[in-house]
C-alpha cells in the first residue's frame, strides 16, 4: 500500500484499496468481464463507457461515430482501433 490509497470495500464484501475516489471494485468488475464479444477486448473503464451508454452491441456501436464515442467518460483513443476491427469483421463502420 502506498501513502495515497485507502482501503475500501464494496457491497459484496471485497477490500481492495484505491487513490482515485473512482467507487468501482476491481474484483466485482474483473468477474463481470464477458470472456467473448466486442467488449471482451476491451479494457473495464472503456467497457464501462459503452454498457452506460446503451452500447451493448456492434450494431448499436455503428450508429455512433468515432467522436461521439470519444466522448463518453471513460472512453480512450487507444479503444478505437479495438473497436475498428471488431466492427470491420462485422463488416460494420463507425458512422459518417
Amino acid at each position: 500500500m502506498t501513502p495515497n490509497q485507502n482501503i475500501r470495500i464494496c457491497d459484496k464484501g471485497h477490500k481492495y484499496y484505491k487513490t482515485s475516489d473512482c467507487p468501482t471494485c476491481p474484483i466485482c468488475e474483473n468477474a463481470r468481464k464477458p470472456e467473448s464479444g466486442f467488449l471482451s477486448l476491451l479494457p473495464a473503464p472503456a467497457r464501462r463507457a459503452l454498457e452506460n451508454n446503451g452500447v451493448t452491441s456492434l450494431e448499436i456501436l455503428s450508429t455512433y461515430n468515432e467522436k461521439d464515442v470519444l466522448k463518453f467518460h471513460g472512453m480512450g483513443p487507444a479503444s478505437l482501433p479495438k473497436l475498428k476491427s471488431a466492427l470491420k469483421e462485422k463488416g460494420l463502420s463507425f458512422k459518417k
